[in-house]
Parts: structure tokens; sequence; C-alpha cells
């Protein structure tokens, strides 16, 4: 069963679409105990970080404890985000802080939103990318990216004037800066890799 949290913010239809075309039953995570029946979990997110944090405050403690559990976690877009201590965006609120470090609003040089096609460019072997190959697309859209504390974890990353990371994790903890449920057949193949963990 994948738990998919629903916080509110965002359209998740894609991703229960896609997992239900993968082969996986979905249920809708709206309460924080509804965690603990769940074998992965999914945390999307589209829209601003200090909204979409008053709104996830709720799960954090649910989510470190499956997350220390074992349980395979993967956040998506604004999840990405918000698995950090902090953003530029929303100064005064804290991230999850599952992952150490902050993301920062792209340079005023650069247009932003950063929205379409983009590479990835793998940096290091994890499951989650297991079979796709280099320099594949996937469909981006966000003005932020993550700047993690500990470049470690960085498993693929992306040229948008400037490097960023779009694809970090370790150990049964993912997150991808891209739509892997709105990339085609080469994100069904990740989000794939992500539930066959």
């Amino acid at each position: 069963m994948i738990g998919i949290i629903d916080y509110g913010a965002g359209n998740l239809r894609s991703i229960i679409n896609a997992c239900i075309f993968l082969g996986y039953k979905t249920q809708i995570i709206t309460k924080p105990e509804e965690l603990e029946g769940v074998d992965k979990i999914i945390l999307p997110g589209v829209g601003n970080f200090g909204n979409a944090m008053k709104k996830i405050e709720r799960f954090q403690n649910s989510i470190n404890s499956r997350i220390q559990d074992g349980v395979p976690f993967l956040g998506i877009c604004l999840g990405i985000q918000v698995m950090f201590d902090e953003s530029d965006e929303s100064p005064d609120i804290s991230g999850l802080g599952i992952f150490k470090g902050k993301c920062i609003r792209f340079p005023d040089n650069v247009k932003v939103p950063h929205m379409g096609w983009n590479s990835i460019y793998i940096r290091k072997k994890s499951p989650i990318i297991k079979g796709i190959p280099d320099n594949s697309m996937f469909y981006f859209a966000h003005s932020y990216y993550p700047v993690p504390e500990n470049e470690d974890i960085i498993i693929a990353t992306t040229e948008y004037e400037l490097s960023f990371p779009s694809i970090v994790g370790y150990g049964n903890v993912f997150a991808t800066q891209f739509h892997p449920e709105k990339s085609g057949k080469i994100g069904l193949k990740l989000l794939k890799n992500f539930l066959e963990i």
C-alpha cells in the first residue's frame, strides 16, 4: 500500500494514476495516524514553502517515525524542498529537516520558474535510478532549488545556468526536484524503482 500525503496543496491525481498504472494500491493520507498502515510514502508538492509547511507540520512526527522504521519515502517537487531545514521563500518557517541544508531562489539573471523538460546528470549509483540512463529528460516546474550541507546525498544534478541537485537520497529516503509522474516513460521507470525498493 502506497500512502500519498494530502495536505491540501497540489493535484494528487497524476501520482495516484501513475501508481495504479504500475500495479500498486494507493491510500490518500489526510491524518498523521494513517501513515502507520502503509508500506511506502510519497510526499508530493506544489506551491509556496511556508504555506505547505504550515499544513505538513502535523505530519512531521509521524513522517520521522516511519522513516526511522525503514519505510521508503519519496518527496516530489516542493516535496524535496520541504524536506530540508529552510527556504529563502519563507525565511521564518522551518522545513522537515530530513536533509540538512536550505533552498534558494535561482539568480535574477535566470528565467523563473524553471519549467519544462531538462536533463539529469547522474553523480552516483542508487536504486531509484536503476536502469535510467545518464542525461535522461524529466519535467521540472520550480523557482527554488535545494543546497544540501552534505553533497554525498546528491544522486543527480541538472543544469539551468547553474548546477543544482535534481535527485537526492540516502538510506530509505529519496526526493526529486522534477515530477516523475509527469515525465513519461522514464518518469514511470523512476517511480517504479522507488515502489520496488
